[in-house]
C-alpha cells in the first residue's frame, strides 16, 4: 500500500500519479473520485473565487480523473470508476448554489462517461454515490462552527427519517460493492446513501 499527494486541479498531476501508479502495479481496475469541497453561499452573496474553485475541485478534479483512468483501464482490460457525488447533485439547497451545481455536473459527468465506455466496448464501468449527511470532517466543520454545534448536529439527524446522521463505513460498503465483480452489470448508475432523505 502507498500514498501519492495529488491536486485534484491539476491534470498534470493526475498523468503523473497515473504513470506512477502504473510503473508500480501495472493495472489499474478502480478509481474513486473523492475529493470534495462544500460552499454555502447563495446566488447573491458568492464571490467569483469561491464559485471557480468548488468547480475546480468538485467537477474539474473528477473530470480529470475519469479521463485519466478510462485512458489507463482500457489498455489493460477494464475497470470500475465510482464518483461521490451528493444529494446535493440531486435536489437544491437555498444557500449551496456552487455545491447544487458541481455535484449536479459530476452525477451528468458519471452518466456520459459510463455510455461513452460501453459505447466503446471498454469493459469499464462509472457510477455515482449520492450520500446525505456522513460523520466525516466536511460535516463536522460545519457542525463545529455553528453557534450551537450539539443543537446543529441534532438538528442535521433530526432532518434524516432514519433518525441520524451517516457513518462513513456505510458509504465504503457502496463503494466497495461497485468497484469489486459483484456490479459487472451495473453503470452509468446513482446510489443514494441518505437515510430516506431524498425519498421524504
Amino acid at each position: 500500500m502507498s500514498a501519492l499527494e495529488l491536486d485534484v486541479t491539476d491534470d498534470v498531476a493526475w498523468k503523473a500519479a497515473f504513470a506512477t501508479v502504473l510503473a508500480r502495479y501495472g493495472r489499474l481496475d478502480a478509481l474513486v473520485n473523492n475529493a470534495g469541497i462544500a460552499s454555502f453561499r447563495d446566488i447573491e452573496t458568492i464571490e467569483d473565487a469561491e464559485w471557480h474553485r468548488t468547480m475546480a475541485v468538485n467537477v474539474d478534479g473528477t473530470f480529470f480523473g475519469c479521463r485519466q483512468a478510462v485512458i489507463a483501464m482500457k489498455a489493460t482490460g477494464g475497470g470500475s470508476i465510482v464518483n461521490i457525488s451528493s444529494i446535493a447533485g440531486i435536489i437544491g439547497g437555498r444557500n449551496t448554489i456552487a455545491y447544487n451545481a458541481a455535484k449536479g455536473a459530476v452525477r451528468l459527468l458519471t452518466k456520459s462517461v459510463a455510455l461513452y465506455c460501453a459505447h466503446k466496448k471498454y469493459a469499464i464501468r462509472c457510477n455515482s454515490v449520492h450520500p446525505t449527511f456522513i460523520q466525516t470532517p466536511m460535516v463536522d466543520a460545519v457542525v463545529n462552527v455553528s453557534r450551537d454545534p450539539e443543537a446543529t448536529a441534532a438538528a442535521l439527524a433530526a432532518s434524516v427519517p432514519l433518525g441520524r446522521i451517516g457513518h462513513a463505513h456505510e458509504v465504503a460498503d457502496m463503494l466497495l460493492y461497485l468497484v469489486s465483480d459483484e456490479s459487472q452489470f451495473v453503470t452509468g448508475s446513482e446510489f443514494v446513501i441518505d437515510g430516506g432523505y431524498t425519498a421524504a
